[in-house]
């Protein structure tokens, strides 16, 4: 297993506030991670740190086993801004062409077909666009360069349905013929279920839970039925939240279930449902964890 990214202890204070609190991530290579968290959890703050715009009080980042220096940008990387800063008066055209003088790898021919699918005029002015359109013109940019480490700072923010679910089609199809390290960090937790392989889940600057996505929809479920019943079940299994109605109490768990829990489960006429990943994260910092 090669590694792409290492954050090791990272944290950065802004007067008694931490923004990042001994936090450790890990990302190998050729892997689509989501980095899920609230508006205000850290996550911008933690792309910026890895992007070399923040330097942290402490800690360390590795990129492919180099240790990078205060203020150091990592080698051939691209990071695609949740608030863009590209030269307002320049066309799209422009933009494009600067970014591809600082990727290696980047494919005209990709930037092209992208323009075309998201229904982009390149002879257009940046300032002409909403903030939506230019966040496509981001995200044209994180594909088209191809870069081995790729940050993605709410790239579908303003964005309808349609034009989401392009970007996130166009990433799967690239990534399949073009593997990289994909970092995606949002809020909009149940859209990335379908894309991320694994996730890191972020709250006040700490790592609450990583894990695969698979891992979690098997582990992640609902439980209801009387409190009793309901009390032991749950016995020794990881509980993130519980709550009572009536006679009855619903559980939300974290812990895979085999075929002897389920047959008990239908003996002690409890139900189980799979939770959603939001309302699993929501859950899980709430308290759970």
């Amino acid at each position: 297993m090669s590694i792409a990214l290492t954050c090791g202890n990272l944290t950065k204070k802004y007067g008694r506030t931490y923004a990042l609190c001994n936090l450790d991530l890990q990302l190998e290579e050729n892997v689509i991670y989501g980095l899920l968290g609230r508006n205000g959890a850290g996550k911008t703050t933690l792309l910026n740190t890895i992007a070399g715009g923040i330097s942290p009080d402490s800690g360390s980042i590795e990129v492919r086993g180099k240790k990078l220096g205060k203020g150091e940008l990592p080698n051939d990387f691209c990071f695609v801004r949740e608030n863009t800063r590209h030269f307002r008066g320049g066309r799209i055209i422009e933009v494009l062409k600067f970014a591809a003088s600082f990727h290696p790898n980047w494919d005209w021919t990709f930037a092209h077909e992208l323009l075309k699918a998201f229904r982009l005029d390149p002879d257009k002015k940046i300032r002409q666009l909403s903030r939506g359109t230019e966040s496509l013109v981001g995200n044209i940019i994180g594909l088209a360069s191809r870069a081995p480490l790729t940050l993605f700072d709410e790239p579908v923010l303003g964005l309808d349905v349609l034009m989401r679910e392009k970007f996130y089609k166009a990433l799967l199809e690239d990534c399949a013929n073009h593997p990289r390290t994909i970092l995606l960090s949002t809020h909009l937790i149940d859209e990335i279920a379908p894309v991320a392989e694994k996730v890191y889940m972020i709250e006040a600057g700490s790592i609450l839970l990583h894990d695969d996505m698979d891992e979690i929809r098997m582990a992640a479920h609902l439980i209801r039925g009387n409190s009793e019943a309901v009390a032991s079940f749950t016995a020794g299994k990881r509980v993130l939240h519980k709550e009572t109605y009536g006679h009855g109490t619903l559980a939300a768990i974290y812990e895979k279930l085999n075929d002897g829990d389920r047959r008990l489960a239908r003996e002690m006429d409890i139900s189980i449902e799979s939770l959603t990943l939001q309302s699993f994260f929501s859950y899980l910092i709430q308290g759970g964890h």
